[in-house]
């Protein structure tokens, strides 16, 4: 399900009221903004920002400040832009912290969308100004290896802090929705990401990746641990596939991660690294023309290339998570060791009829459950249920529950293992 309203039965606060027309001032925080490049955030804020704007609303994008262009306005959206400190531990939080600062002091706002748990300690400082606040909380940021001690006690406190303070939750998976529900029985909103639905992709751009359209098989992840990019590329070394594998992605911060990659890469002249990809037309080419999309993302919700892929017809091999098997459901296969990768691409090469139909099957399952309108539904139901007063500040269980969540496995013959999202608990 795509998007998913009523799930949260709010109390009732003070009404903060609409514009005289009926629609509402809304603000979107915490992301590097819009225009988008591949980016789940930047992406969702695009998307639905400019559906809100085309229906009337005032909404105020919160952008990071660039060396490039930096408009006014996008797609109907207001664009504000402000400096970062560009280091993986402040870059969100003093972006987020200027944003705040530039709200309290210019226009006032009806709702506020805030995105990234990380930045529930700005939270409280969007409420004392009137304005009603729901948190997107992502994924389990705290999982994710980049992350020290520190960092991950700080996503664990951040959690505590978005459930203590907001308005309402926004999840973006099932997965998420349960997690919240079992670490602190609270409701959230479930709003996922949509899917470009490429009908008849173009094939000119190809050729300056040195692939060809179906000969080819495509990763696109930032190059951290819990992506599984060494794994994939590990499995396709040890594998017989004849066709040659196209890595799309950098290291963020720094090239601890990518070391070991590059190295794998180097010993292999099938496997092609080509870093950041920023030209959309391309990703589009790339995303439809892969005979397969190897996804290893293991800690997010949906995942917005995930969609992309699927949006494209492409078959997908996803790794054995919660959260890839409720995007893709039946229709896919998984791996969680490198001999899975190897033995996955080896039977989409042995049968392309058949691994096509799985990517027509991914492309109609995309359309009809993620469809980025009925996000924007979603997103406009919640800010003027907030505008007119509702809240679940006071309903969360403090502190969380001790045991950690986990989602339950049914048993299945590997590798198209089905895992159950419903309860989702250890």
């Amino acid at each position: 399900m795509s998007a998913r309203s009523g799930d949260v039965r709010p109390r009732k606060s003070v009404a903060h009221g609409r514009q005289a027309d009926g629609t509402l001032r809304i603000a979107m925080v915490g992301t590097r903004g819009v225009p988008a490049a591949y980016g789940g955030f930047e992406t969702a804020v695009e998307e639905i920002g400019s559906r809100l704007a085309a229906r009337g609303h005032d909404v105020t994008v919160y952008c990071r400040r660039t060396a490039t262009e930096q408009p006014a306005e996008h797609l109907g959206m207001r664009l504000v832009h402000l400096p970062a400190l560009h280091m993986k531990v402040a870059e969100t939080l003093s972006h987020t912290a200027l944003s705040v600062l530039n709200m309290a002091f210019t226009r006032r706002h009806d709702a506020a969308f805030v995105f990234n748990a990380a930045n529930a300690p700005f939270v409280p400082f969007i409420r004392a100004k009137g304005v009603p606040t729901a948190v997107h909380v992502d994924g389990l940021e705290w999982k994710r290896a980049k992350w020290s001690g520190s960092g991950k006690r700080y996503y664990r406190w951040a959690e505590e802090r978005s459930v203590r303070t907001a308005d309402a939750l926004i999840a973006d998976a099932a997965g998420i929705a349960d997690y919240y529900e079992q670490q602190f029985g609270v409701p959230t909103e479930l709003l996922t990401y949509g899917a470009k639905i490429l009908e008849q992709p173009r094939t000119d751009l190809l050729a300056t990746a040195g692939v060809e359209a179906d000969a080819f098989h495509l990763v696109v992840a930032r190059f951290e641990p819990e992506n599984h990019v060494d794994l994939v590329v590990e499995g396709f070394i040890r594998s017989t596939a004849t066709h040659p594998l196209v890595v799309v992605g950098s290291a963020p911060y720094g090239a601890e991660h990518s070391d070991r990659i590059a190295a794998l890469a180097a010993s292999d002249p099938r496997v092609h690294l080509l870093g950041g990809v920023w030209d959309q037309d391309l990703l589009d080419q790339l995303y439809a023309g892969a005979l397969t999309y190897i996804h290893g993302h293991s800690v997010g919700g949906t995942n917005p290339s995930l969609l992309r892929a699927m949006g494209a017809g492409t078959a997908v091999i996803g790794f054995d998570s919660v959260f890839n098997h409720e995007v893709v459901g039946a229709t896919g296969t998984f791996f969680s060791t490198a001999d899975d990768v190897a033995t996955l691409v080896e039977q989409a090469e042995q049968d392309p009829a058949a691994t096509a139909a799985l990517g027509a099957a991914l492309q109609t399952r995309a359309a009809a459950n993620y469809r980025w309108d009925d996000i924007a539904d979603g997103y406009e139901s919640l800010a003027l249920r907030l505008a007119d007063g509702a809240t679940i500040r006071g309903t969360g269980r403090f502190p969380r529950l001790p045991i950690d969540w986990n989602p339950k496995p049914v048993e299945h013959t590997h590798p198209t293992r089905i895992i159950e999202t419903t309860g989702g608990l250890a």
